[in-house]
């Protein structure tokens, strides 16, 4: 018979902040699967129901955590946005430590401690934050999502000339895979950084806009052009990659574009 501060820990909500967005849209139904209460939270909270709980709060502010943390013992902190990270992290993890949360999970991005750019700085920035909080914490750094790179190429090929970043290579990993591996981390153990997570193969920049433009039977001219100054000596030397001790994703590039091509 299991005893009672583990009946506790199934029984406790999971915290999942971003649960509405690309990412937090898979994991929450996969906490489901495994039994857990969620609840989501997000800045305009939204209707609970069948083990969901949504909550408004807002992370940059600072302001509502309370309440959502109330009774929480394990938090997948998934929210993010293009600036502000950093901050919004420091904000969650004193309300957290108030409330007592025994195990912090946190999605950042490969690169984070080595590109030379606001976005990844901010990254490293909500990493140290977890990591000297006191609360015990697991951080998963993942590559670029496959949405993320379609988001891309869907604009440049609005271009009459696709321009073709040389250097610029990516891993692209499919949410479904991340999403996982999160829930996997979160109802394991706190284990502090663990290996990257990448898609199954390294693409240049031209590369995916070429299986995208292939993919929805258009042509366009592409341009090379090289990236100037620190970030494209960055990226030219590999360092938003992972190309060994990565744990690999499954879904492929050319899948996640035929599956969206066919919708």
């Amino acid at each position: 018979m299991p005893d009672m501060p583990e009946m506790a820990a199934k029984t406790a909500p999971v915290l999942v902040t971003g649960g509405t967005g690309t990412l937090g849209r898979v994991v929450v139904p996969l906490l489901r699967e495994a039994g857990r209460t969620v609840r989501v939270l997000s800045r305009r909270g939204g209707e609970s129901g069948g083990g969901i709980e949504h909550v408004a709060a807002d992370l940059l502010k600072g302001e509502d955590l309370e309440a959502a943390l109330e009774g929480v013992e394990t938090v997948l902190h998934l929210a993010g946005g293009s600036k502000g990270d950093d901050e919004a992290t420091r904000h969650l993890v004193r309300a957290a430590q108030r409330a007592g949360v025994e195990h912090l999970v946190y999605i950042s991005v490969i690169g984070a401690d080595k590109l030379p750019l606001g976005y990844f700085r901010a990254k490293l920035g909500a990493e140290q934050a977890i990591s000297e909080s006191g609360i015990p914490w697991t951080t998963l750094r993942a590559a670029q999502f496959h949405d993320l790179a379609l988001t891309v190429v869907e604009k440049m090929a609005k271009l009459p000339v696709v321009p073709a970043p040389g250097g610029l290579r990516w891993q692209p990993v499919d949410a479904r895979d991340v999403a996982a591996r999160l829930v996997e981390l979160a109802l394991a153990r706190p284990a502090g950084l663990v290996p990257d997570l990448t898609g199954p193969a390294v693409y240049g920049l031209g590369d995916l806009s070429r299986g995208y433009l292939q993919a929805r039977g258009k042509r366009r001219m592409m341009l090379p052009v090289r990236m100037p100054g620190k970030i494209g000596r960055a990226y030219r030397a590999g360092e938003n990659l992972t190309l060994e001790g990565a744990s690999v994703g499954g879904r492929t590039w050319e899948d996640f574009l035929a599956e969206r091509v066919a919708a």
